[in-house]
Order: structure tokens, then sequence, then C-alpha cells
């Protein structure tokens, strides 16, 4: 059978290798746009910092172990331009030769990845605007940044751009961020929201929210923003305002896309096409909580998404259990933490909910009164099952979280939550976890 992967980062060759691990006698060939395959997008930002040495490093299986090692057919610098499903063939460019090709395939898959909007802003050409996707994209902001560049501006408060805050003022530079929305990472709920402000403003970081950028100026490079309501100098822009699934080449496919133009799929990777797969950031996930298709492109799912997409190809029945709509953060001295959905979230899904929120600490307030948290629960109103949560501190947030999407994994309530047995020492803990202190506090 000959296995065609358009894609060749997470989701791709996370299915490449079920496919090879799993079975024999199959022809595979990986399609990819760019020259790097496997590796980290979501350690771009601390290669840009130094806390990861060097772009390289971010690389799990350079595209000859692939094809040396694993006997997988990976073609770089070739992108794929238009799908035949009728006839089974795949049209691209082979950007190193400048030649067109063709591919036929038996089975396909579509994990192209989701790409950064950049909107038609008037000079968005200029030298000094840049996006993060790509190890080429850091290579050249990190050659840019090495020059005379002081004063950075970030377009967009979501994780790439707060990432990027704290790399970039780590490095000594002067960083604004401008986000037309008033609150910086947005999928948290406002009053949260209000922590990661302060700690944007204690750390030097210029904000300038509610405000939309209307276009660039510059003599060649970029000097100055132009938004709705200023003007500000900039030696450098980063825009950082989201991505939109790369799926516009399946236009005429017949292939069905849903939110946000992602590819939608079932619990077995499938399209509505037969024979073709999609998966990772191209596609949509299921949300458990939700109980329908979601769009939240982070790594996990991607590389969970491609296991079982690989799997499904060769015939090996495998069902994508769905996501609970986890994700962490590190902002400076603050852990940014949410699972489940938000009070926006419950209110548009028509969700009956409560809240309840407390302070607490990492540790038994005794032993250390350094490492504050705010943690905030949604349940239904109803049923008292756990909605979702929120967790903004310093250490022990990050295992917080995963209680609470364990929790929600598994459709717990809150009363159940306060029985849990979590582990407990005073460096460690309070006899009543933090999760389990708001859980009793719940009407």
């Amino acid at each position: 059978m000959k296995i065609v992967i358009i894609g060749g980062d997470a989701a791709g060759m996370s299915a490449a290798m079920q496919m090879v691990r799993n079975s024999d006698g199959h022809e595979i060939i990986a399609i990819e746009r760019g020259e790097v395959t496997s590796y980290g997008q979501c350690g771009l930002p601390y290669v840009v910092s130094g806390d990861v040495e060097k772009a390289e490093d971010l690389i799990a299986r350079k595209p000859e172990t692939f094809r040396d090692k694993y006997g997988i057919d990976v073609r770089t610098l070739h992108e794929v331009t238009k799908v035949d499903c009728d006839h089974k063939i795949v049209y691209g460019v082979n950007h190193r030769s400048g030649e067109e090709f063709e591919q036929k395939y038996d089975r396909l898959l579509i994990a192209t990845g989701a790409d950064p909007i950049l909107p038609p802003w008037e000079g968005r050409d200029l030298e000094g605007i840049f996006s993060l996707k790509t190890i080429p994209d850091v290579q050249d902001i990190m050659n840019d940044l090495s020059h005379d560049v002081q004063n950075v501006t970030i377009i967009g408060g979501g994780y790439i751009g707060l990432e990027m805050a704290e790399s970039l003022i780590q490095i000594g530079k002067n960083v604004r961020i401008i986000d037309r929305g008033n609150q910086l990472a947005k999928i948290f709920d406002e009053d949260m929201g209000k922590l990661i402000h302060e700690e944007a403003e204690k750390q030097g970081v210029e904000l300038k929210l509610g405000e939309s950028v209307e276009e660039f100026q510059g003599d060649g490079r970029v000097e100055k923003i132009v938004t709705d309501k200023g003007e500000y100098n900039t030696d450098f822009v980063l825009v950082a305002a989201g991505v939109t699934p790369n799926t516009a080449f399946l236009e005429g496919t017949g292939i069905s896309k849903g939110i946000k133009d992602a590819i939608e799929v079932n619990a077995f990777m499938e399209t509505s096409i037969l024979h073709i797969y999609a998966a990772g950031d191209c596609a949509t996930q299921f949300h458990r909580i939700k109980q329908r298709s979601d769009f939240v492109p982070l790594g996990t799912h991607a590389n969970k998404q491609g296991r079982v997409a690989g799997l499904n190809i060769i015939g090996q029945r495998k069902v994508f259990q769905g996501i609970v709509g986890t994700s962490i953060l590190k902002f400076f001295d603050l852990t940014l933490a949410r699972t489940g959905i938000s009070e926006k979230e419950a209110k548009q899904e028509r969700m009956p909910y409560k809240k309840v929120t407390i302070e607490s600490t990492h540790a038994a307030g005794y032993y250390s009164k350094e490492d504050p948290m705010t943690l905030k629960l949604l349940y239904n109103q109803d049923s008292r099952k756990l909605l979702g949560g929120q967790i903004i501190g310093r250490l022990g947030t990050d295992k917080r979280l995963d209680v609470l999407a364990t929790a929600l994994y598994h459709d717990m309530t809150v009363d159940e939550l306060a029985d849990l047995d979590l582990g407990y020492a005073p460096p460690y803990n309070s006899v009543w976890d933090p999760v389990q202190q708001a859980a009793r506090r719940a009407d």
C-alpha cells in the first residue's frame, strides 16, 4: 500500500512511525514544504532567551534519519498545492528545483498544521517584521535581533506573544505588547487575566490593550506602528496574532471543514472522503466537555492524533479519545494553567455553572508563604460535575492542573475531587490540597 503524508512534523511523523513499527510492506512517503522535520515548535521562544542552546536541539529526527533508519521517503521543500480525491493523486511544487510534481496514493494523511495569521496591514513587507513558527523563523529572528534592535513590539497577547515577551525581556530588549482585545491570554477568565497583567507590568512589559494595528511605517525597515489609538516607534515587530489551519489548498476537494476551516475528522481521524485522514493543527479535536468538535491547536493533540491516524491507516483500529482543553504556560515568575472550559465558553455552550475561587499556597502555610496561587473551579450547578479549572501561581501549579485534567477526563464531580487521596507533606502541600480546598467550598 502506498501511503502519502502531507506534513513532516508532529502529527505526520508520529503517524509515520506508528506505521513503521506496527506493519510491514507499505511504501510511506512524507511530503514536507520546509527543510526540517519532527521538531519541537513549542521550544522556539526558549531558543531566543538562550534557555535552549541552539535551534537544532529542538529536532527529534532529521529527514535523513527517517530515510536511512526507518525507510520513510521524506521529501523536504516539496509543497502540495492540490489534491485529486477521485484519482488519488496529490500535486505540488518542488521548491528545490522549481519543478512541479505529482504523486499517487492509496491512503492519504493530511498533517499540514497551521500557519501564523498575518493580516493585510499596509507595510507588512517591511524588513524587521516576523512571525514565529519554524526553525528558519527563529534563526532569522535571532540574526535580526543581533543587530541594533532595542525596542520590540509584539502584536498579540496569546501564548506565543507572552512567551516571546519573557524571552525578549530576558535578553535585554524593551518590549511592548499590542492587542486588539482588552486582555492578555484570553483563554483565561477576566478575573484571572488581571493577575497576568500585573505580572507583565511588574516585569517591565508595556501593554497597549484594546488597540487595533492599522499599518507599519518605515524606510525599507519598520520604524513605526500605527494603531487606531496611537503611533509607536519600534525597531522590530513580532506578529503573534494567532494561527489558521493550513487547509486552503483543499478547496474543491469536497473534504468537509469545521471551525476555523479545520478539517472535520471522526474518532478514527477519518475525513469525509474515503481513504483520506487528517491530524494535528489542521484538523478538529473532539472536546470531551463541550461534547463537540473544537479547534485547539497544541503539540500534545497533534502527536496523539498522529499516532491514532497512523494506526487506523494500516488497519489497526484506534480511537482518539478527545481533549479537555488543558494548557500551561510559563510567564516570568508565574505559571499560567487552565483546563476544561472557561466562564465565557460555559455561557457559549449554555451550560449552567457555578464557580469558586480561592487563594492558597503550594506548600503548607507554616512551611512557606512565598508560593501563593489563585485557583478557580467551574462546575455544573445541576450535576456538580467539574467543568474547568484555572490556576495562576508559582511552584506546584502544574501538578494541580494535571489533577484537574484527569478529573475532567473521568467526568468527576467537585465532591469526588474532595475525596481524592493526594500526596501530603509540608514542603509540597497542605493537608487539604488547593484543588480540594476549592472543591469543598463549592455550594
